[in-house]
This record gives C-alpha cells, structure tokens and sequence, in this order.
C-alpha cells in the first residue's frame, strides 16, 4: 500500500490525527522546531499524531505512549527498520554504517562494534578520556563568562581524535579538526540537499563534499596503518579496537568502507550529542544551588553512581535529540490505529520524557529519579532502545561522569544569566540557546562545599 493509498483512503488503514497546515510548513516546523510543536500537538491531538512533511521526508506518525514505543522497541527488526529510518543520514555516514543498516546486515556490523564498546573496554577508554577531560578543563576561563558548550564541543572533539581514531600525527590532526567541526556542524538544508547530486558542483554542498573527502582521506590511511601496525594490540583506541576484532571474526571483520562508515557515524552521533547533554547538565546544575552543592560532593568523594544520576536526569529533563525513527515494512497495530507499510513511525523521547505520569513533577531536576528504583521501562529512552539502542551509550555515561567529577571538583560554578536559556533547535539536536554560559571560580578548598 502506497502512502498515496492512505490518503485516498483505505478500509485496513486508520491513521491518528496531526496538524492540517501545509507539507512545507510541517516539515520546517518538524526541522527546526520538535522541542516546541511536539508539546503542543500532544496536547491538542494525544500521545499519537501525524505530521505529513515534504520530500525527502515521508509521513510520520509520533509517539508518547511507553506501551507504543515498548511495541516498536521490541518488535520485529525485519518489520520496523531503523536503518531506513534514518536514511537522511545516508550520504554523510555512508552505506555500512550501524545506523543506517537492517536485519542481517545491522545484526552483524552491531556484533563486530560490540567489544569495543563494552565494560573491559570502557574501563581502557576511562584514562584516555580523564587525561583529556583535565587538561581541558583547567584551561577553563575563570571569573568571566564562557559558554560552556563551545569548550564542551573542543573537548569531545579531542576525545574523537584520541580515544576514537587514534590520530597521533600533528598534520593529521590538524587537517582532521576543521574536517570533523564542518561534518558535524551540518545543518538541515545542506543534509536535505546531499540527496541530490547535482548541488555538489555549488555552495554549501560543495563546501561539504571537500571536507568529507578529507576526513575520508586521512580514515582510510589511518586504517591501512593500523591494519599492518606491529603494536596493534597495544593500542587501545576504538579504531584499533576494530581492526584487532577482525582477527578474530571468521568472516575478517569488518572492511576498509565498513570501518570508515562506523567511524562516522560514531563521530555525528557521539561527538555533539554529549557535548549538547553535558551542557545542559550544567546548566540545571547551576541554577539549583542545593542540586549543585550535592553534586559537588559526589565528585569529591567520587563517587559515580550520584554524578551519573546527575546526567541522567539532565537527559530526561533537557532531551538532545527529541526521537528516533523506524520506517514500517509491514502494517502494525499502535495507539489503536492500524499504520501501513511505509510509513515512519517516531518513539518520541521528549514526550515520554516530560510525562508526569510517569515522572511525577517533570520540570523539576531530580537526579534521586536515578537512584534505586528506576523509572519505568520505556520512560527514559535518550539512546534509543532494543536492539536498536545506541552501542555508544556506555561510553556516553563514561564521558559525562568524568567530565562532571572533574569540573565539579575544580570549580565554583554559577550561571552568567539568571535567566534560564530556552532551547534551540541545531540540526537534530536540542541545545542551550546561548550554549549554557557559566562562570567559573577555581575552588580554593575543594572539601569545603556549601551545603
């Protein structure tokens, strides 16, 4: 059944209700503003709408139930496909990567990612990532307002090229900074335009195919090194991580274009997205003396369990990405409509997220919500979930725990405006509007922390 079907009207297919304002109008409203339209609509339509969008786009039905996204989450992956989903990202992160792939192919590139993203791994990751995060963070400006995501962004991009990539070349690296900060600052209408070829002969697009082909470049040669380094197994980066596992994989691991296409898709989805969440953690933090005053103990005593409760709550409260999409291969049954193949459907994390039925006074920073009993299944989905959750969520969590103990442990912070920032949408994320400015003052006494 084609989308054109649906309209016409069908006796097997029912869809919810949406908005009836134009298809460009949709679909800028659905590009630059989610964290907004989505409320609203809920509130007018319910927990499940339908957005009809232009072009590349297909339609979209949006949903807040955990039960729906529960549905979704664990169904069929040969009937709600991620990778087709999210194949707007197809030109940038390339055919082979985690995801943008389906069914067999996704099942095995996932395996082949696994071990370099579990415990034994996060755990060699974690001096790396410390070291980083230090030097960093003593380079903060003290005593006078900085946003805090300008400088959160350079230092996820430093643990991209170390920890990640592994890049120990100085004209590597230089040529790779500029590459990455380009790809990854990608807006919506360049994104849209990457679908069609003939726009790589102007601007924006041009701009973007030459830095793509740098970072390409300089992966493949880096791949071809490691593929042949006598210390391979002692290195410890994720790319080497790759290559290593191919020794082991009867199949020989993954390929140079499969290796490449990772490695991307690991860059766009790990490198802004935590700075964006640790940005926003600091900015509840610092409008919350008291939140800010026990977090500062946890990381004088180090302890993790608190700071990564602090980093959950800034996730739900302030989510970076506000859905994730699986594209349907066959009519489902959601929310009591019977949604048809073809069709996208989006568990929405910013609608479940904000539900008091499920997190009881949502606007308020909570991070008890993460200590001891959890919050239901389904109510918290920041990466995703199922068989689709990102690989990378493990090393997130690491990255925001170690980036908080050492911060907090370092400065007084306070908020440079008294004022809390609204969101803003960039790309498809969610961030601070004037990037969560802060003040820092280095502490004097680290233990001494104002109740």
């Amino acid at each position: 059944m084609t989308i054109s079907d649906i309209e016409k009207g069908s006796d097997t297919t029912t869809l919810p209700p949406g908005p009836k304002l134009p298809a460009v109008v949709q679909t800028l409203l659905f590009t630059l503003a989610r964290h907004r339209i989505y409320p609203i609509f809920t509130r007018r339509y319910g927990s499940t709408f339908l957005i009809k969008p232009t072009a590349p786009y297909r339609n979209m039905v949006v949903l807040g139930s955990p039960e729906d996204i529960k549905t979704v989450f664990a169904g069929s992956p040969a009937i709600y496909h991620a990778g087709d989903g999210n194949a707007i990202m197809r030109p940038v992160m390339g055919p082979h990567a985690v995801l943008v792939t389906d069914e067999d192919e996704h099942k095995r590139v996932r395996r082949l990612l696994t071990p370099a993203f579990g415990a034994r791994a996060l755990n060699g990751y974690r001096d790396g990532v410390t070291e980083l995060v230090r030097a960093q963070v003593a380079s903060w400006p003290e005593g006078r307002p900085f946003a805090a995501l300008n400088r959160l962004q350079d230092l996820m991009l430093e643990v991209i090229l170390t920890v990640v990539l592994g890049v120990t070349a100085p004209d590597r690296l230089a040529q790779l900074r500029p590459a990455i900060l380009h790809i990854t600052e990608i807006d919506p209408i360049t994104l849209m335009g990457l679908h069609y070829p003939k726009l790589a002969r102007v601007r924006p697009w041009r701009t973007h195919w030459r830095h793509q082909r740098k970072f390409d470049e300089i992966v493949y040669a880096e791949i071809a090194e490691r593929r042949v380094a006598a210390d391979l197994h002692e290195r410890t980066d994720v790319l080497s991580r790759l290559v290593q596992a191919a020794v082991a994989d009867p199949d020989g691991g993954l390929s140079d274009a499969e290796l490449r296409d990772q490695l991307i898709s690991l860059l766009l989805a790990g490198h802004d997205t935590t700075a964006v969440g640790l940005a926003w953690t600091l900015h509840e933090l610092v409008r919350r003396p008291d939140q800010l005053a026990a977090a500062q103990r946890a990381a004088d005593a180090g302890d993790d369990e608190y700071l990564g409760a602090v980093g959950k709550e800034a996730l739900r409260i302030k989510p970076v990405i506000q859905d994730v999409a699986r594209q349907l291969t066959a009519p489902v049954e959601l929310g009591g409509y019977r949604l048809p193949a073809g069709i996208t459907v989006l568990p929405a994390i910013g609608i479940v997220h904000a539900d008091p039925g499920y997190h009881p006074e949502p606007s308020e920073f909570r991070p008890e919500r993460f200590l001891g009993e959890q919050p239901p299944a389904n109510t918290w989905i920041p990466f995703g979930g199922g068989a689709r959750r990102c690989p990378g969520a493990g090393f997130a969590a690491m990255e925001m725990t170690v980036l908080l103990r050492e911060m907090l442990s370092t400065y007084d912070l306070r908020p440079a405006e008294a004022a809390a920032e609204k969101p803003k949408a960039r790309n498809i994320l969610t961030v601070p509007a004037k990037g969560a400015r802060v003040v820092a003052l280095r502490r004097r006494d680290p233990k001494a922390v104002t109740p």
